[in-house]
């Protein structure tokens, strides 16, 4: 979104072709949702080069990424004015992986630490300074394809249910034939269904053209995750015991897809911080409408 074409040329192909994964190094242990906090730097080091100080966590794909866009403050302005990015190559002297995190479910996360990692400024992505119209713009992409994994964390959750509440006999007839099972399945075809329209809207958006789709990226994400977490949930409880055993044959899948539907909740950012967006927007429309903002957005 921000790289040359001789950028695109050097670091994509082995991305697009699975040779080689890449990371977004944005979040620090002091600044996550906050990105105008950040503290890493990036000094000049003299006409070529700079030398990047700091650190970076919870990154996904961190020390198994052959490449890393780092996000860092170079003092073109305060605040998030004084941002740029760079991708530093996996191997690059002075970047180190100094943690692997390990969470409730299969995922790939790191601490950062980059001690005098020096960086050609040919590595630079945009502008000096544009380091935070980067970010976001590529959390809008983010956040719609978080929202588009927890929907198949969803699906996946309705699919072992339907399974289930088909195939378990219970007082000489199938769980399904209950009342509240069939309550509990219709609620989450639903919000499986309005999760997709959320995620779709949010991808057809941005492939139509749009610059920015920070509203319809968070309302996706937020919407989608919490919902698969919901669906997973009714899900492990139409299972009864063995909604919370590993099973080792057959599907079994209820148990690990409880915990990645809670994780993907958390990527991205939180929850509440994709209301914002949202509910700015809101009330920023009906004011400019010259109406008074009464009860709900």
């Amino acid at each position: 979104m921000a790289g040359t074409d001789a950028q695109k040329d050097r670091w994509l192909p082995p991305v697009r072709e699975g040779r080689s994964l890449a990371a977004f190094a944005l979040s620090e242990p002091d600044a996550g949702s906050d990105v105008a906090a950040l503290a890493t730097t990036a000094a000049p080091d003299g006409n070529d080069h700079v030398r990047i100080d700091g650190e970076k966590t919870w990154i996904s794909n961190g020390g198994i990424a052959g490449h890393y866009v780092v996000f860092a403050r170079t003092g073109e302005g305060p605040g998030a004015r004084g941002l740029s990015a760079f991708v530093v190559d996996a191997g690059t002297p002075g970047l180190e992986i100094a943690e692997r995190i390990e969470v409730i479910a299969p995922h790939p996360l790191a601490r950062l630490r980059f001690d005098g990692c020096r960086v050609p400024v040919a590595n630079r992505l945009g502008k000096p300074g544009d380091g935070f119209k980067v970010a976001m713009a590529t959390l809008d992409v983010f956040r719609a394809t978080v929202g588009a994994a927890a929907l198949g964390l969803a699906r996946r959750g309705l699919d072992e249910a339907l399974d289930r509440a088909s195939g378990r006999r219970l007082f000489g007839a199938p769980l399904a034939d209950l009342q509240m099972s069939q309550a509990a399945i219709a609620d989450m075809a639903t919000e499986v269904d309005a999760a997709a329209l959320l995620v779709y809207r949010a991808a057809w958006a941005k492939d139509s053209g749009a610059a920015r789709v920070t509203r319809e990226a968070s309302m996706a994400k937020l919407f989608a995750t919490e919902a698969a977490q919901r669906v997973v949930d009714r899900a492990v409880q139409l299972h009864g015991g063995l909604g919370v055993t590993i099973r080792r044959q057959g599907r079994g899948t209820v148990p690990r897809g409880s915990r990645a539907a809670d994780l993907r909740g958390r990527q991205r950012g939180p929850e509440n911080r994709h209301r914002a967006p949202d509910a700015g927007r809101k009330v920023r429309g009906r004011a400019g409408k010259g109406r008074q903002c009464r009860g709900g957005l």
